[in-house]
């Protein structure tokens, strides 16, 4: 579905990607690991053409998009739920929502994707006439994927869902996560917290500095000694 070639980015001087290379398949959770400042944001930007690439290939779908508009990118099928959540504080949650079905025209079509965000996250439906600023990160974080699953994607992104959120939160949205995944959503993850990120993966990627350094299926990552190491903590089986 997704296939990422020799992916390289700039910020100016900096060569923040050196030569990506990745693939999503259709249905699978894939997961993107490493520490910050590995690339992890930098490749999603890059996918959806917030950054643009100044070498490599990007495909979805069997279709270049590498040098598409992020736009387009997001009427092919494509959504991103930002790092740091970036909703509009001072909208309404619907109002949030409604911004996300700026592909759609048809009103039963947007009363649908309604529907499915509200019953995924009825805390939402809850507060639907709250504006966004009032709520809490948790929340935030919820309307923030729901407002990119508004275009009903094919291939759903997400930066760092879990950050700054309680235990009990992460739970809810990894599980929300999975619920989206069976549903029919494919789904690529940047999350710094490996061991959940993995743990409902069907594969993953280890980022260190612009560069893809480890990939293989999610358990067999989540048991490789130097993953352990890095990014779960070392811990004892």
């Amino acid at each position: 579905m997704l296939v990422v070639k020799d992916l390289n980015t700039h910020y100016g001087n900096i060569h923040a990607l050196k030569g990506i290379d990745l693939e999503v398949k259709e249905g699978e959770i894939v997961s993107l690991i490493g520490s910050n400042g590995a690339g992890k944001s930098t490749t999603l930007l890059t996918i959806t053409g917030l950054l643009k690439a100044t070498r490599g290939q990007v495909s979805f779908k069997g279709k270049d998009i590498t040098h598409a508009s992020s736009s387009d990118i997001v009427h092919m099928g494509l959504s991103l739920a930002p790092e740091g959540r970036e909703v509009f504080p001072a909208l309404t949650v619907q109002e949030n929502l409604q911004l996300g079905a700026y592909t759609k025209k048809d009103k039963a079509s947007i009363k649908e994707s309604y529907d499915r965000v509200y019953d995924l996250f009825p805390r939402l439906y809850e507060r639907k006439k709250q504006t966004a600023g009032t709520m809490s990160g948790g929340e935030q974080q919820m309307l923030a994927i729901g407002r990119a699953l508004m275009t009903e994607p094919k291939l759903l992104m997400l930066d760092e869902p879990s950050l700054g959120l309680a235990p009990n939160l992460v739970l809810l949205i990894f599980d929300m996560i999975q619920t989206i995944n069976k549903q029919g959503t494919t789904v690529l993850l940047v999350e710094q917290n490996a061991n959940m990120a993995l743990s409902i993966s069907n594969r993953g990627y280890v980022l260190e500095i612009g560069k893809v350094t480890l990939s293989d299926e999610a358990k067999a990552l989540s048991e490789n000694d130097k993953v352990r190491k890095a990014y779960l903590g070392n811990i004892d089986h």
